[in-house]
């Protein structure tokens, strides 16, 4: 690490840092891995301030990769915990929050495991994710954070910029689908900038973004479960040329049931899934007729 770079970036990775580190563990990013590490500190200050991170909050943090945004979090969260699949990578991380911030290593801890399994994690409830997440498994992992852990109040991560616009679509949009529809059920969401390729390590061949999620204060109201109102939405973006009435056939049992299903919650038959919001959905999912009552009937 030369002079000029520590002075400039003070404990937080720089670039010549990011290729020591790599180079000293046989670390090479893997496409399979969707592994592109930030090689820019102050691309991760921003992201850290973008994600409102304050000095109270426990944040987890999916894939941190060599250490760059994980020790930009440390710096300003209460609590951190990083959750990393890779075995080198996780293997290496703890000794790097050693050796760059001493004073903090007590508030950090390493879940090795892919973040898809994560059923709990060590130390108080998180209340923020802040993450760089793999273009191939982004949406899933989001997903199934904010499923499993409902204390997380505030979320900011960098995807794809293609996968950042369809999160923060709105109905009526054409890249409005599942995931748009699946993360709103938990909270608001927006784009919350552009990342240049430039601070990638290696550069990757398409864009970057930021989105950011706000946990509803208030659950979507309806009757329905996650699960039945996610089915619905499943059944009409599988097909989404196709209006509701011919998309959720298979959902519902038939065209005509899902028919009725469409007319009772009050939405055409004619309409598609691209224009609904999440609640329009939770109302289809409360009027799916139970094929046992009819049977009995």
């Amino acid at each position: 690490m030369s002079t000029t770079e520590s002075d400039e970036t003070g404990p937080l990775l720089g670039p010549a840092d990011i290729r020591e580190l790599a180079a000293a563990l046989g670390v090479r990013p893997t496409k399979q891995r969707g592994q592109n590490f930030v090689i820019d500190a102050n691309t991760v200050r921003r992201i850290v301030r973008t994600a409102g991170v304050r000095p109270d909050d426990v944040v987890v943090e999916i894939g941190p990769g060599l250490g760059s945004l994980t020790l930009a979090l440390l710096e300003a969260a209460d609590r951190l915990v990083a959750v990393e699949i890779d075995d080198t990578l996780a293997a290496a991380l703890p000794a790097t929050i050693e050796a760059r911030m001493p004073a903090r290593a007590d508030r950090f801890a390493l879940v090795h495991s892919d973040a898809m399994l994560v059923r709990e994690l060590p130390g108080p409830a998180p209340t923020a994710l802040v993450a760089n997440l793999p273009y191939n498994v982004a949406v899933p992992v989001l997903l199934h954070m904010l499923a499993t852990f409902p204390s997380i109040e505030r979320t900011l991560v960098m995807v794809q910029s293609e996968v950042a616009d369809r999160l923060a679509a709105q109905p009526g949009n054409k890249v409005y689908g599942v995931p748009s529809v699946k993360a709103n059920w938990y909270a608001e969401v927006k784009r919350a900038g552009a990342i240049g390729r430039n601070v990638f390590w290696p550069a990757p061949n398409v864009d970057s973004g930021l989105v950011a999620l706000v946990r509803r204060t208030e659950p979507v109201k309806t009757t329905a479960t996650r699960q039945e109102v996610f089915a619905v939405v499943d059944a009409a973006f599988a097909q989404r040329r196709k209006t509701l009435r011919a998309a959720l056939a298979g959902w519902a049992g038939s065209a005509a049931a899902a028919e009725q299903a469409l007319v009772a919650a009050g939405i055409s038959p004619q309409a598609r899934g691209e224009a609904l919001t999440v609640e329009e959905f939770a109302r289809i999912a409360e009027h799916k007729a139970d094929p046992t009552a009819e049977a009995t009937a």
